[in-house]
């Protein structure tokens, strides 16, 4: 446990306890405020206010091109695309679903990490029939919660699934393109350029106005501000730059049980034999790919 002592560590724990919450507030949220200008609100204000403090305590601006490429490009897959789809998708589908469904990032997290070049692993076939097991549970987990997919029917979780998907290639390309700047500067740019881009979709389809704002949603904006953002995400960023986008992918396991439990004791929210069944099943799938990601490792350093 060496390797995760100290800041990884805490780092790690923020991640899975926070980002479960935040699926609560997103669906809080949602219901009041347009979902790109609720995010686009989110991000721009929380990378300002980290790109200020990060500055004042003498971190530098990107000097390389390359750096600004990368920061553009993660910021946009990670949250313009990844988060911005998670928003939209809650608007129709229930909090703890949701978490359920997003738990196939730990798939793709783990299957990008051995396909992108610069990783030391390939994909297996072990590792392919997991990715199925679970795809599996996630359509089990859709037709046996029919209730909480919501008017939408399956565009809202399609629309999980490709978030997953995009959130996972994000972060593995983070990580084969390492920045020269910190992880708190890194951040920020890329919650400054998520946040355009979330900013500029709601202006072109008309969000601006249509945003009703009450307590519950204000509240549930400035808790996403801060610690989904502020603290968490810098978190996220950070254990990118010193541990493996694979091992990093299983904060979804924590994620899901918080989210499902939030979900049902604060909204009610619809949970029922087959939640805990369809959640079992992916999970499964998830473990089996992170051994199969292991053993894998452990050959490849054996063979050095």
């Amino acid at each position: 446990m060496a390797a995760l002592s100290g800041r990884i560590l805490a780092a790690y724990l923020t991640v899975c306890l926070v980002w479960g919450s935040t699926y609560l507030a997103i669906r809080i949220g949602v219901q009041r405020f347009p979902p790109a200008f609720f995010g686009g609100i989110r991000f721009l204000i929380a990378g300002s206010v980290l790109l200020l403090a990060a500055l004042a305590i003498g971190g530098r601006i990107p000097r390389r091109s390359r750096d600004w490429v990368t920061a553009a490009a993660v910021g946009f897959m990670l949250l313009t695309v990844g988060n911005g789809l998670v928003i939209w998708a809650e608007q129709y589908v229930e909090s703890g679903l949701t978490a359920i469904l997003i738990v196939t990032g730990a798939l793709w997290m783990a299957l990008f990490d051995a396909a992108i070049p610069g990783s030391e692993l390939r994909p297996t076939l072990r590792q392919g029939a997991g990715l199925l097991l679970g795809f599996a549970g996630t359509v089990l987990l859709v037709g046996g919660n029919v209730s909480a997919v919501g008017p939408k029917g399956l565009l809202g979780p399609l629309a999980l699934v490709a978030s997953s998907a995009t959130w996972a290639l994000g972060s593995v390309i983070s990580k084969r393109r390492p920045v020269e700047t910190g992880p708190y500067i890194n951040a920020a740019l890329q919650m400054l350029v998520g946040g355009t881009g979330l900013a500029v979709i709601g202006f072109l389809t008309g969000e601006s106005g249509q945003a009703h704002a009450s307590p519950a949603a204000i509240g549930a904006i400035a808790y996403l501000i801060v610690f989904g953002s502020l603290v968490a995400y810098t978190s996220y960023v950070f254990l990118l730059h010193h541990t493996s986008p694979t091992f990093i992918g299983t904060h979804v396991y924590v994620n899901t049980v918080v989210a499902v439990l939030l979900g049902w004791i604060v909204l009610d929210e619809h949970v029922t034999v087959w939640t805990f069944v369809a959640m079992a099943v992916i999970l499964t799938s998830v473990v089996w790919v992170r051994r199969e990601t292991v053993r894998i490792m452990r050959r490849a350093h054996a063979a050095i």
